[in-house]
């Protein structure tokens, strides 16, 4: 199947129209007449995932992250950028990313309805009704302790922090994959009781908390990784003949 056509099936389910006005998504590198029998699916388009792309014959990299979100303004072998989309396009190796439309169009849905949230709404509207992150309401009253580790349990991640009292009781909640300050203020107009999210910094954190409102920082990548999991089970219902891998489950950093 060419690249073109993956473009397209990707584009019917996550149009690049729910993609925030300064994201980059779509193909970003590679020709669209390739003809693809592997997909490799990663978070991230690391030195790693490029090699790993290369070592098992992908013909296409999909990631959530973009590799190119500013202009670039040349492609050589003396920056990072540029080195991996030389071992790209030397190995004829197409590369796709979808970020926030997948966010506003899988992500949101999918990360509230593993946590089994009810009643949800959207967190930060993009187009149409639809947006990034969900509010809902929790199975049960909980402590934010026990909302913590169900959050671990739930996304299979080793470890979380929390901004609160441990024994506080929570029920609402707004979650928001990734990084999520920048919609703080959404989950504080909402009225949650915990906000699920990461890259929280310490003033953030603690100044949520000072305002009513807990936290839950599972990383950015630890909500996250369910991206690759989810495409491959789309990908595999609406592709024939093309082959998927998705990189390993890794924590990209070591608690010690």
């Amino acid at each position: 199947m060419k690249c073109s056509d993956i473009c397209t099936l990707i584009e019917l389910e996550y149009s690049p129209e729910y993609a925030c006005e300064w994201d980059n998504v779509g193909l970003l590198a590679g020709r669209r007449d390739k003809e693809v029998k592997k997909i490799l699916l990663a978070l991230d388009a690391t030195d790693e995932t490029v090699r790993m792309a290369v070592e098992h014959g992908a013909d296409m990299l999909i990631t959530h992250h973009p590799m190119i979100f500013s202009p670039v303004k040349r492609v050589t072998d003396e920056d990072m950028t540029g080195r991996r989309l030389l071992m790209l396009i030397q190995n004829d190796i197409s590369y796709y990313a979808m970020h926030t439309n997948y966010d506003t169009r899988g992500m949101a849905d999918l990360a509230a309805g593993l946590l089994n949230l009810q009643q949800c709404t959207v967190l930060e509207e993009v187009k149409d009704g639809e947006g990034i992150g969900r509010v809902g309401i929790l199975p049960g009253s909980m402590t934010l302790e026990e909302c913590a580790r169900l959050v671990k349990d739930t996304y299979q991640i080793p470890n979380v922090r929390i901004f609160g009292d441990p024994d506080t009781r929570v029920r609402s909640a707004a979650i928001c994959p990734g990084a999520g300050k920048s919609t703080l203020k959404e989950a504080l107009g909402f009225g949650c009781d915990v906000y699920i999210t990461g890259d929280i910094d310490h003033h953030t954190g603690i100044d949520a908390v000072d305002q009513g409102l807990c936290i839950i920082d599972a990383g950015h990548y630890g909500i996250e990784h369910i991206f690759m999991e989810d495409v491959r089970a789309y990908l595999e219902k609406v592709l024939t003949g093309v082959r998927m891998e998705c990189v390993p489950f890794r924590q990209p950093f070591t608690v010690i």
